[in-house]
């Protein structure tokens, strides 16, 4: 079978209507319906292969299955070189939140210093995907023993008025002030956040239960 085929027959159709909820910038007739840890193992099985080799080459797809096959395809990849080099070519044909998150290369962990530098070229993308991914590899990889204050203003200086970007850039703040209150919450308190993105920054750091109830009433303090 191809690659695709073997997707159609993994379908679940209640779940491909499920699915299209959660991703409406996703025709849902492009939903074939596999579900994630069927699409995980298609791809640990597949990594290695020729097929595999190909089928990352063969863009745009046709199916939003087949893009989420190929974020984990991608994030399989143990080159870190190679792995940019495809995810570059890949991020161009994101356009969904859901097949941009699944996104996370496994080498990126062991290559941080070389990161760094490609952050910063993925947050100035004008292409919503894109920087969101470039955001997310920050909130991933550099807000824990490899944090620098200096990473927090990176988020800061984005200005979009893309909401999956700014729903990214709140998720990294409300994950900052969970890993590193001290350096975040002066970000929140001098309102160097767009509004919206400020509140629901404040919003999703309320929700979390690593916040603590006089964080969460202080963060209260500070809607705008």
């Amino acid at each position: 079978m191809t690659i695709q085929e073997e997707l159609f027959a993994l379908q679940d159709t209640e779940y491909a209507a499920f699915q299209s909820k959660l991703t409406p910038t996703v025709p849902s007739e492009s939903i074939i319906g596999v579900r994630v840890p069927q699409l995980r193992k298609l791809a640990k099985r597949l990594s290695k292969t020729k097929e595999a080799q190909k089928f990352l080459l063969a863009l745009p797809h046709n199916y939003y299955d087949e893009n989420m096959l190929h974020s984990l395809l991608i994030s399989e990849i143990k080159d870190f070189d190679t792995c940019v080099l495809a995810t570059d070519a890949f991020l161009p044909f994101v356009d969904n939140w859901a097949v941009c998150d699944i996104l996370s290369p496994r080498v990126f962990k062991k290559t941080r210093a070389r990161l760094t530098s490609e952050i910063l070229r993925w947050t100035a993308s004008i292409h919503t995907y894109t920087c969101r991914f470039g955001i997310e590899m920050l909130m991933t990889h550099f807000l824990d023993d490899d944090f620098e204050p200096k990473y927090l203003e990176i988020p800061s200086q984005i200005h979009s008025d893309e909401y999956y970007v700014n729903m990214m850039v709140a998720w990294f703040f409300a994950t900052a002030l969970v890993k590193q209150w001290d350096f975040t919450i002066p970000y929140l308190e001098t309102e160097k956040l767009d509004t919206w993105t400020h509140n629901k920054t404040i919003q999703k750091a309320r929700e979390s239960y690593r916040i603590t109830k006089e964080q969460k009433l202080y963060l209260k303090s500070l809607k705008r």
